[in-house]
C-alpha cells in the first residue's frame, strides 16, 4: 500500500493566494494530506523556520477568517487538516472552530499543545461532527499510556520521531515505539518532525506515512525565488519525497 505523504504550509505566508495555490500544487504532486499551519505567535513545538513563517504571516495581517477562507477553497481537492496551538481554539470555542471546518470541508485539527488527558473533554464534540482530532505519540511515552491514546485513535496517529521541536534533524529508533503502538491499534502511524528529502526514506520504515514541514516552510522563506518558483520548488519536493518513501 502506498505509504503517505502530509505537507504542512503556513497559512497566509507569504500571502494568502499563494497559500491556496501552493495547497493546490502540492495536492497535484501527490500529497495526500494538507496540514494548514494556523499562525501563532508562540508556535511552542515548532523550530526556527516554521516559528519565521508565523510571524511574517502574523506581521503580514493574518486573522482567522484567512484560515476559512483559504480552505474553502483548498479542501474540495486535498484532505485538509487544521495545525494550530490551542489558545485560538479556547478563545473561540472549540464548537465554533468544529462548525467552520464542516462548513469548508475540513477534516480535521492538529492541536500539539493540548494533551491527550486535556483533549478527552472535546473529542466527542469533534467525533460527532464527522470530524478528527490527532492524538500524538512520543519517543518518551510508556507502553500503558501508549495504549492508552491509541486504543481509540482516529485517521492517523502522529508518531514525533524524537523529543525537542520540528526541524531539526535529529534521529532515534523508532522501531521499538512503532511495535508498542502496532500492538494496540490499527490506525495508521505517520512520522513527523526532522523528515526532508534526506531522511524520508529512514523515517518511513515500519510506518504508514511521513508528516513534512519545515522542509517546505524553508522554500517559502527563501526570498531568492519569487512565488512561481517556489511553488515549484516545493512540488518537486514533494514528489521526491513521496517516490523516496514508496521505494
Amino acid at each position: 500500500m502506498d505509504k503517505k505523504l502530509v505537507a504542512y504550509i503556513t497559512t497566509g505566508f507569504p500571502s494568502l493566494n499563494f497559500t491556496i495555490d501552493a495547497a493546490l500544487a502540492l495536492a497535484e504532486a501527490g500529497v495526500d494530506t494538507l496540514e494548514l499551519g494556523m499562525p501563532f505567535s508562540d508556535p511552542v513545538a515548532d523550530g526556527p523556520v516554521i516559528e519565521a513563517a508565523n510571524l511574517k504571516a502574523l506581521q503580514n495581517g493574518f486573522k482567522l477568517e484567512h484560515l476559512f477562507e483559504a480552505s474553502a477553497k483548498i479542501a474540495p481537492h486535498i484532505d485538509t487538516l487544521w495545525m494550530g496551538y490551542f489558545n485560538p481554539f479556547y478563545h473561540r470555542g472549540m464548537d465554533y472552530f468544529i462548525s467552520q471546518a464542516k462548513e469548508t470541508g475540513v477534516n480535521g485539527f492538529i492541536i500539539p499543545d493540548l494533551p491527550f488527558e486535556e483533549a478527552k473533554p472535546y473529542k466527542p464534540a469533534i467525533e460527532a461532527a464527522g470530524l478528527s482530532l490527532i492524538d500524538f505519540i512520543a519517543p518518551t511515552d510508556t507502553k500503558e499510556r501508549i495504549e492508552e491514546i491509541v486504543t481509540d485513535a482516529k485517521k492517523f496517529i502522529y508518531l514525533v520521531a524524537y523529543a525537542g521541536i520540528t526541524g531539526t534533524g535529529q534521529s532515534e529508533d523508532l522501531q521499538p515505539i512503532i511495535s508498542d503502538i502496532k500492538e494496540f491499534t490499527q490506525t495508521p502511524i505517520y512520522v513527523g518532525f526532522g523528515v526532508d528529502q534526506n531522511t524520508a526514506r529512514e523515517k518511513a520504515k515500519g510506518v504508514d506515512g511521513v508528516i513534512v514541514g519545515s522542509a517546505f516552510v524553508k522554500v517559502l522563506l527563501d526570498e531568492n525565488l519569487n512565488n512561481t518558483q517556489k511553488i515549484a520548488k516545493i512540488s518537486e519536493i514533494a514528489k521526491e519525497i513521496k517516490e523516496r518513501i514508496n521505494s
